[in-house]
């Protein structure tokens, strides 16, 4: 079973990796690229559940009985351009951060927050 849906083995792998990135990191670039790598795992699983064996694109045409399904790639396309959304609203917190506390580290961030509250 294992050797017959390899990829879905790689997609969990890269998965996780990219959710171990995000929990265990607390630059938040990092946290960023994390979020990033696991979008690209599900892009992957979406793109391998549309495939069929022996499916062609789904153009009807005479002769050809099976075609893969055209969902997920639209899903894929439409995750695209949300994922490219939140990517650039992180890049542009992480810089407003920086301005603010002059890090990118969330611990030092919040000792700086926690240090103006109180000194306030």
């Amino acid at each position: 079973m294992i050797a017959t849906h390899y990829i879905y083995w790689l997609i969990i792998v890269l998965m996780m990796s990219g959710l171990y990135i995000v929990l265990s990191h607390g630059h938040l670039l990092k946290k960023l690229i994390g979020l990033n790598v696991f979008q690209a795992a599900v892009f992957l699983l979406y793109v391998s559940f549309g495939k069929v064996a022996g499916g062609t694109a789904p153009i009807v045409a005479p002769g050809i009985e099976t075609y893969s399904h055209p969902l997920p790639a639209v899903l894929v396309l439409t995750a695209i351009v949300v994922g490219m959304a939140t990517t650039s609203l992180g890049l542009a917190l992480a810089v407003r951060i920086f301005r603010e506390y002059g890090t990118l580290e969330e611990d030092e961030a919040i000792v700086a927050e926690a240090s103006e509250h109180t000194a306030a």
